[in-house]
C-alpha cells in the first residue's frame, strides 16, 4: 500500500514538473512580453492606417535600408532630367513634374523616359503632377496630351453635373497612368466664394458643405481608376495671398477652421484619400509662430482631430513664405520633425545633406525618421510599386 502511494505521489509531482514546463515554454519573458508592448505601441499610430495592409511589408524593408536610402525617401523632388542620374545615388521617393518637362514630349516619349527613371532606381518612385484642370495644369496644356486642356472641375460640373465630372476625372486618370504618372497633387480641397481670392479659381467655388461632398467624390473617382489623390491645401487657404511670393497670416478663429475648412479634408479622408499637401500659411489660432507646414500643432490637427493616416507632405520648401521662418538653412529638419512624411523640394541636393546630418546628430530621432519612411514605403506597397 506504502509503495503505491509513492508511486501516485511522484507521478503527480511528475506531472506539476511536466506542466510547469509547459507553462513556462509557452509564456512569455519578461523580455518577450516588453519587446510585445514596445511593437504594439510602435505599430498603434498604424493600427488603422490607411496602408495597414501593407505595413508589415513595409516595415521589413524599412529595416534592411542604409540610412542614406532612408533620408532619400522623404523627397519629392523637382524633375529635372538632367539631373535624374546623380539624384538616383541619393535614393529619392519620387518626382514632381511641372508643364516644361511636358513640353517637348509625346505620350510615347515621355512615357519611355518616366519607365527609364524607373528602372534606373532602386525603389520606384513616385511620380506626381499638378493636373487640377483649368487654372493649374501641367500635361493636358500641350496638342500632343490632349486636343484641349482640362478645364476646371467647376466648370464641368456647372455644364454637366457630377455626370460630366466624373467623365472628365476619370479620363484624366487614365491619361495620367497611361503616361508612368502615379500621383495627381489633386484636389483642391480649399474653400472659397470670393472671387477676389488667389485660391478661388482653383477651388469648387461653392460652401463647405457643398465642398465637402464635391471632394468626396473627387477622390472616389481616382480612387476607382487606380490613381493617387492628394487634398491640399491643409488646413485651408481662405482668403489668404499667394504663398509662393510672401507668408500669408491667417488670423481666422480656430472655431471657423472646424466649422468650415476642415469639413472637405474630413470628407475626403473618409472617401479614401492617400495622402494631404499642407501649406505655408501661419495660421495664428494653431500655430502663430511657424509656418503651417513646419508646425507640430498643425500636423497633430490632421494625425489627432481629423484621424488622418495616410502621407503628410509639405508645399515645396523652397517656397519663399518658408525661408525667413527657418533659422541655420533646417526648414527639411524642422518639417520631419513637425510630423511631415514627405517634402517636396526644388533643392533636393542641400536638403538631403541637412537632414542625413541632423539625424546623425540625433536632432531627428531615428524612431521619427523610420515611421516616416515605413509610411511612405506602405504606400508604394499600396500602389503596387514594390
Amino acid at each position: 500500500m506504502k509503495k503505491n502511494r509513492w508511486i501516485l505521489f511522484l507521478l503527480i509531482i511528475l506531472l506539476l514538473l511536466i506542466g510547469f514546463g509547459l507553462w513556462k515554454y509557452k509564456s512569455p519573458s519578461k523580455t518577450e512580453k516588453h519587446e510585445s508592448k514596445k511593437n504594439q505601441l510602435e505599430d498603434k499610430d498604424v493600427q488603422k492606417s490607411i496602408f495597414k495592409d501593407s505595413y508589415e511589408k513595409a516595415r521589413t524593408i524599412v529595416n534592411q535600408m542604409t540610412l542614406e536610402e532612408k533620408v532619400g525617401q522623404l523627397f519629392l523632388v523637382r524633375y529635372d532630367a538632367s539631373k535624374t542620374e546623380e539624384y538616383a545615388t541619393m535614393y529619392p521617393g519620387g518626382y514632381i513634374l511641372f508643364a516644361k518637362d511636358f513640353e517637348p514630349h509625346t505620350k510615347e516619349s515621355i512615357k519611355k523616359e518616366l519607365e527609364t527613371l524607373q528602372n534606373n532606381n532602386t525603389y520606384k518612385l513616385i511620380l506626381g503632377v499638378d493636373e487640377e484642370g483649368g487654372f493649374v495644369t501641367r500635361v493636358s496644356r500641350y496638342p500632343n496630351f490632349r486636343k484641349e486642356k482640362f478645364q476646371s472641375p467647376k466648370y464641368y460640373y456647372e455644364q454637366g453635373g457630377y455626370e460630366l465630372l466624373e467623365k472628365t476625372e476619370r479620363e484624366k486618370a487614365s491619361l495620367l497612368k497611361q503616361i508612368g504618372i502615379n500621383l495627381n497633387l489633386a484636389p483642391v480641397a480649399d474653400i472659397s466664394t470670393n472671387e477676389e481670392d488667389f485660391i478661388y479659381n482653383r477651388s469648387f467655388g461653392k460652401g463647405a458643405e457643398e465642398t465637402s461632398e464635391f471632394i468626396a467624390k473627387m477622390v472616389s473617382y481616382a480612387k476607382e481608376e487606380k490613381m493617387n489623390s492628394c487634398l491640399k491645401h491643409f488646413p485651408g487657404y481662405g482668403n489668404n495671398k499667394d504663398t509662393h511670393t510672401g507668408i500669408a497670416i491667417d488670423n481666422r478663429d480656430y472655431e471657423e477652421f472646424q466649422k468650415n475648412d476642415y469639413l472637405p479634408f474630413k470628407k475626403g479622408i473618409e472617401a479614401g484619400a492617400p495622402s494631404i499637401l499642407v501649406s505655408h500659411n501661419i495660421i495664428t489660432c494653431l500655430d502663430a509662430n511657424h509656418p503651417a507646414s513646419l508646425s507640430k500643432k498643425v500636423i497633430q490637427e490632421l494625425r489627432e482631430t481629423l484621424q488622418f493616416t495616410g502621407i503628410v507632405m509639405t508645399d515645396d520648401l523652397a517656397m519663399d513664405a518658408v525661408k525667413e521662418y527657418v533659422e541655420d538653412r533646417k526648414a527639411a529638419t524642422m518639417a520631419i520633425n513637425a510630423g511631415n512624411d514627405m517634402i517636396i523640394t526644388s533643392d533636393f541636393e542641400n536638403m538631403y545633406q541637412e537632414v542625413m546630418n541632423s539625424v546623425k546628430e540625433e536632432i531627428i530621432p531615428m524612431e521619427t525618421l523610420n515611421k516616416a519612411v515605413i509610411r511612405i514605403m506602405s504606400w508604394k506597397y499600396d500602389m503596387g510599386l514594390l
